[in-house]
């Protein structure tokens, strides 16, 4: 028997992966995540400086919290949400905070309930791509908790340095 319209099937063969394609992406490993919050709390702690350090994978997901003795419970939430903002906007939340000062059309950003513009959260850079996030509160400020961020960064070769 033969088909009464051999395009219609051909078409619809054509149409239909032979294979779906899965993402190979990279993400933040457990392991990862703790070199991070060691480096970060090393560095802090080398200032005289107590800290609270988040890491998330790109997904969001917390990978590793750790939190030195005599810091506030607010700051583990405080570094969390840093994280979560620096991996949502693809930002340093430093730099994200002077814009929303400085720019009314941004100034919209602290109203979005898991967003918070405090210097100290940075995004997770591999090869261009956000495979994560880091937060630090509690380090007396916004610049100190990012400096120590950003000290965090250079323990992993893996990761893109940001721009001076």
């Amino acid at each position: 028997m033969r088909s009464l319209f051999p395009g219609i099937t051909l078409l619809c063969l054509l149409a239909s992966p032979a294979h779906a394609q899965l993402r190979k992406v990279d993400d933040v490993s457990l392991a990862a995540a703790n070199t991070l919050a060691n480096a970060a709390m090393a560095a802090c702690q080398a200032q005289g400086r107590h800290i609270v350090v988040s890491v998330l994978d790109r997904g969001g997901n917390v990978v590793a919290v750790q939190r030195a003795d005599g810091v506030g419970p607010h700051n583990t939430d405080a570094s969390r949400r840093k994280a979560y903002t620096a991996l949502s906007t693809k930002s340093d939340t430093y730099a994200l905070a002077v814009a929303a000062r400085n720019n009314p059309d941004m100034s919209n950003l602290i109203s979005v309930p898991e967003l918070l513009l405090l210097g100290g959260g940075l995004p997770l850079m591999a090869q261009g791509q956000v495979v994560g996030a880091i937060g630090v509160a509690g380090g007396g400020g916004a610049l100190q908790d990012r400096a120590c961020a950003q000290a965090a960064l250079s323990s992993l070769p893996e990761l893109d340095l940001p721009l001076p």
